[in-house]
């Protein structure tokens, strides 16, 4: 048998109010969630791991309730242990600003339903209610913003709504050939700078982004500080949110971040490599606290070639 691991905060679902060609939850379950499969979805319901929101547990002839919810505990085959370590850089009684390292989802997805940031800081804060105000991929490294109290998180989650907050990311990618030329000769100087306005949209499959004709959606300033060999260090700081921005905007400027899985071409899917994380890292944080009015100026240890300068001087 399979060993599996099971997420130790349930997952839940909101039965919609549409549906009215399923009399019981089970029903709805083993077609909604088809992917996982009938026999599974019977078996958690008998094992008792599906329940209402006040705990009791649902049955295979519990009645479909439109607009209830039903919630269940993930699982997956058992989880390959991220081998790196988050830190707390900042914590009070309403925000924890961590560093996620490489690899390590934010939440539960995929295969993760344990080894997750908000699980890891839930165990060693003992505070539960810990919840993120943002994304960060899980190839991505840094800095990010999580809440700790259900009644002010909404004021965190506004100060990216409104475009109030400053993200500082850092990235390494192999030059082009064009820049490669010009440094050598000693006719280029740094910084040089990019700014890049596009429209980008899901591509095939729909996680991957592609840049696409019309009005920008998106918008990221980019600035090349150092060179080492063929390697160039990146600063970079996207106005805009959309998924993989900067990673596209990298691709669109002919220089796809190192070790970058998806772009620019998706890689067969595989066990991580722990030798090879993205290039891309999440350095710095800048806000005012909209509850304590602190100014916070957040950073960690970004990446570095020889002759680079401090994004912290930035």
């Amino acid at each position: 048998m399979t060993q599996t691991a099971r997420a130790a905060q349930p997952s839940y679902v909101v039965l919609p109010r549409e549906v009215t060609d399923k009399s019981t939850v089970f029903a709805f379950l083993a077609t909604h969630f088809a992917r996982i499969g009938e026999e599974v979805w019977r078996q958690r319901i008998l094992d008792g791991k599906v329940h209402w929101q006040d705990g009791s547990v649902i049955k295979l002839d519990s009645a479909y309730r439109p607009t209830a919810r039903v919630y269940y505990y993930r699982e997956v085959p058992v989880e390959t242990l991220v081998p790196f370590e988050e830190q707390i850089l900042f914590q009070d009684e309403n925000v924890i600003l961590a560093y996620k390292p490489h690899f390590l989802p934010v939440t539960p997805s995929g295969n993760y339903v344990n080894e997750c940031l908000v699980h890891r800081l839930r165990l060693r804060t003992g505070i539960e209610t810990i919840a993120p105000a943002h994304r960060l991929d899980r190839e991505t490294a840094g800095v990010i913003l999580m809440t700790t109290r259900p009644q002010t998180r909404h004021l965190y989650h506004q100060l990216f709504v409104d475009d109030v907050i400053r993200k500082d990311y850092q990235a390494m990618a192999k030059l082009t050939p064009n820049i490669i030329e010009q440094y050598r000769k000693g006719c280029l100087s740094l910084p040089l700078h990019w700014t890049v306005k596009n429209r980008m949209q899901p591509s095939e499959p729909s996680f991957i982004m592609q840049v696409v004709e019309g009005d920008a959606n998106t918008h990221s300033e980019i600035s090349l500080v150092a060179i080492e060999g063929d390697v160039g260090l990146f600063h970079l700081s996207p106005i805009t949110g959309k998924t993989h921005q900067l990673r596209v905007h990298m691709l669109s400027l002919g220089m796809p971040l190192l070790n970058d899985r998806f772009y620019p071409r998706l890689l067969p899917k595989g066990p991580d490599d722990f030798t090879q994380p993205l290039k891309l890292m999440a350095q710095r944080l800048r806000f005012i606290d909209p509850v304590s009015g602190i100014y916070h100026d957040i950073q960690c240890e970004g990446f570095m070639l020889a002759s680079a300068p401090s994004i912290m001087s930035t």
